[in-house]
């Protein structure tokens, strides 16, 4: 064995192995690059964040890597960095599928995909007064924001024309933040929403470039970075987020953690699968619930002070643990998802307040 000692810190060499401090705890290093955290110090982690310093891929790894043992110690240093950005309040997002099914992308863990065969309801693009009056029960609801959706790969000349009447409307008419996804997007395109009143735009990321190929082939990964960086330069908020359990490696979810810090990501909303019979994914378990806690502090820590959303799949993936999600998130969907419900809009209340934290009041609508 050799000592070496480099400013204040020690590294200690047994052949093939090496074991040196690390950010989290003392690593051990093999040939294959692969490590193994001796002992986490998940406070000292936090507070490094909230002085500045950047989360990077070998920390990542670890709070992926975490023991079960460590996950209250885990979520607790998560909810620090959470509690210092958004207090504890819970914000809370309305979605409305406005246009359904038929998709001409071939997503594979989505049940709208055109070679999906699933049994949801298809319609084409629904009324502005439709589309208005889901806004207003969205406010009674004491939603934040109202998030318009619409299936397809990019939005048509006239449904551009509706959504964007229906959000001049909300925008006169009710205390709202409205969002929309629409799919691929132009720089003209992002200008007209953004002059309707729009305030923020949606377009996940998904996955890892690397793994993207696995789960999409009509348009590349490079496509959503595209339209993540035009919606930014249009100066709209970027939501952007992924679908964890999709069959990726805890490498492929570092890999989306910081790729959403890198393109500007304001909000985040964290979905993971909840298989659909009839999708290409339908045969994938669900992701555990630890393990979706554990990817929820992972995208805490790498985007300290954005919004991250537990979105779809919360309740079906999270179970009787889905309260703990509150800690490294500070937002959720309410209501129901595109295809399929929630728990209940008070049942999220419920929950929300038992566990000491309230609903954020609407602001800048």
């Amino acid at each position: 064995m050799e000592n070496n000692f480099h400013d204040s810190e020690w590294q200690c060499d047994f052949g093939d192995f090496v074991f040196r401090p690390g950010i989290i705890g003392y690593v051990l290093y093999t040939p294959n690059s692969f490590w193994y955290s001796l002992s986490m110090n998940w406070n000292d982690l936090s507070t490094r964040i909230l002085e500045g310093w950047q989360l990077d891929r070998e920390s990542a790894m670890g709070i992926l890597k975490s023991q079960d043992h460590e996950l209250l110690s885990l979520l607790q240093a998560a909810f620090t960095i959470r509690r210092h950005h958004f207090g504890m309040g819970v914000s809370l997002h309305v979605i409305r599928n406005a246009k359904s099914g038929d998709c001409p992308e071939d997503c594979a863990y989505c049940s709208q995909a055109g070679k999906a065969e699933t049994d949801i309801p298809k319609y084409n693009l629904q009324s502005v007064d439709t589309i208005v009056e889901g806004a207003r029960e969205a406010a009674t609801l004491k939603a934040m924001r109202y998030c318009i959706v619409t299936s397809g790969r990019k939005p048509s000349v006239a449904d551009l024309e509706t959504i964007c009447e229906a959000a001049r409307r909300i925008k006169r008419e009710i205390p709202i933040q409205l969002c929309t996804s629409l799919g691929l997007l132009t720089t003209a395109q992002a200008k007209t929403l953004k002059d309707a009143g729009v305030d923020r735009y949606n377009h996940n990321l998904e996955t890892s470039e690397s793994h993207y190929g696995a789960i999409c082939s009509t348009h590349a990964y490079s496509d959503r970075v595209a339209t993540a960086q035009t919606v930014k330069a249009s100066g709209l908020e970027l939501c952007c987020g992924g679908l964890i359990g999709m069959g990726e490696s805890l490498e492929d979810r570092v890999s989306l953690a910081l790729a959403l810090r890198d393109v500007g990501a304001n909000s985040i909303p964290l979905n993971f699968l909840d298989p659909r019979p009839g999708t290409k994914l339908a045969s994938l378990p669900r992701i555990s619930a630890t393990d979706a806690l554990r990817a929820l502090a992972l995208f805490r820590f790498a985007n300290p002070d954005r919004e991250l959303r537990v979105a779809g799949g919360r309740e079906a993936c999270l179970g009787a643990l889905q309260v703990l999600a509150l800690y490294p998130a500070n937002s959720i969907f309410t209501t129901g998802y595109l295809t399929t419900g929630g728990q209940g809009h008070s049942s999220d209340i419920t929950m929300i307040q038992s566990a000491g934290f309230h609903v954020s009041e609407i602001t800048d609508a």
